[in-house]
């Protein structure tokens, strides 16, 4: 293996897999003819086992570094001494790892000479995990951002190199706002390589970056679909950001009841727009009055913009109300 080279020009192995990624990595790639830099290698998590006659799940990663002739692996485990012994073979100066799905140990991370970075969906502290993004809708923020970590072993525990915050829209879903994250997140990669390219040894250079404040630590686990259930005593704001933030997936959903002779009906609901005013309990999942489709609330009454039932095609609330004959006092929500 030849020895660590100390230049400013540095030779990366890229890790991950989805689409939050492919930015960033791209910006990468396309710095490589003014920097002199190289990517050793692509690292994906490997295909699952096909389960439908959709064949596998898309990987962005892997369909990015293919279609530049990059070289991609995929082992099972970044942490398998045979994967340890194969990257730190590349003679890697920095590891950039986003949207993996694997947490490196320090075997993996040392393999580097810089060690890694990686970028993150959320303004780290807050919201370390699978579902940053998503999470940061569920929970009513105002704003949000991406960090840039020098890695460490505890997941999203690394101190912030870069990051970068931005308002959330009032109408943004999760998969729009993870879009605009990712592409944000391009400056805050770039600025994290510039500040670690002169950097010619970790152990003289001291620690990186800003520490995380464990008082601030909050926690992104992955999404279920259990999640997605609408509890309609809840406020028109929780239940909007409820909505938005569990799009594309799960896709929020409740159960009405629209022929008593029947099981409820389980409807995916797509958008919606709150108006608020003096609550009266009783009418909670029950049909208001409007000119719409809408449904009483915790404070006032949501109005359904957006449905699909189950197994139909996706249509307007109005036209839903329309369809099924739905009229003022209705209990159209399942107890």
């Amino acid at each position: 293996m030849e020895p660590r080279r100390m230049a400013d020009t540095l030779r990366y192995v890229l890790m991950g897999t989805g689409p939050f990624a492919v930015p960033s990595f791209e910006a990468i790639r396309q710095q490589m003819d003014s920097t002199g830099d190289q990517i050793a290698r692509v690292f994906v998590r490997p295909l699952p086992p096909v389960k439908s006659r959709g064949g596998p799940p898309p990987q962005p990663v892997r369909e990015w570094a293919e279609s530049h002739d990059l070289p991609v692996d995929a082992p099972a485990s970044i942490n398998d001494p045979e994967t340890i012994a194969s990257l730190t073979a590349l003679n890697a100066d920095l590891l950039v790892v986003c949207d993996y799905g694997q947490i490196l140990k320090p075997d993996a991370l040392q393999s580097a000479r810089l060690g890694g970075i990686n970028l993150h969906g959320s303004l780290l502290p807050a919201y370390r995990g699978a579902a940053p993004v998503q999470r940061a809708l569920l929970s009513g923020d105002r704003e949000t951002g991406v960090s840039v970590i020098h890695m460490t072993p505890r997941l999203d525990g690394g101190p912030i190199v870069a990051s970068r915050t931005t308002p959330i829209r009032d109408d943004e879903t999760s998969g729009e706002l993870e879009v605009r994250l990712s592409e944000i997140g391009v400056d805050a990669t770039l600025e994290a390589i510039g500040m670690l390219r002169t950097i010619q040894s970790l152990d003289s250079h001291g620690p990186l970056g800003e520490p995380q404040d464990p008082a601030k630590v909050s926690k992104a686990p992955r999404l279920s679909k259990a999640e997605a259930q609408i509890d309609w005593s809840a406020t028109g704001r929780e239940i909007d950001c409820l909505v938005r933030g569990m799009q594309p997936w799960p896709v929020a959903f409740t159960h009405t009841v629209v022929n008593e002779n029947k099981p409820p009906l389980r409807v995916a609901i797509r958008g919606v727009r709150t108006e608020t005013y003096a609550a009266d309990a009783s009418n909670i999942g029950r049909v208001m009055e409007h000119e719409g489709l809408a449904i009483g609330c915790g404070d006032g009454q949501v109005v359904i913009e957006r449905l699909q039932p189950a197994g139909k095609k996706e249509m307007s609330g109005l036209d839903f109300k329309r369809g099924h004959r739905l009229t003022a006092g209705q209990q159209l929500i399942a107890p």
